[in-house]
């Protein structure tokens, strides 16, 4: 699998915390969406991990085709 799975068309918002570390599933293929939760073994793809900078609401891509690191970037209005 090199392509990942849109889980949905739209973002999802989501309350980061400060300092904590979070893993976005880039495959689509998670239930725990927009997190990973390991169902991309054995695709080839792996999930995105970042450190919140600050606390804040954050949409996050379900699409899997941003180029923000999990955070939407309007790619899904495109396909």
């Amino acid at each position: 699998m090199t392509t990942p799975k849109i889980f949905a068309k739209n973002p999802v918002p989501v309350e980061l915390e400060a300092g904590k570390t979070y893993a976005w599933c880039a495959c689509g293929l998670s239930d725990n969406q927009p997190w990973c939760n390991g169902a991309h073994q054995g695709t080839g793809l792996s999930p995105k991990v970042f450190k919140a900078e600050e606390t804040k609401t954050a949409y996050m891509c379900q699409c899997k085709a941003t180029n923000n690191l999990g955070m939407c970037d309007g790619t899904h209005n495109s396909i």
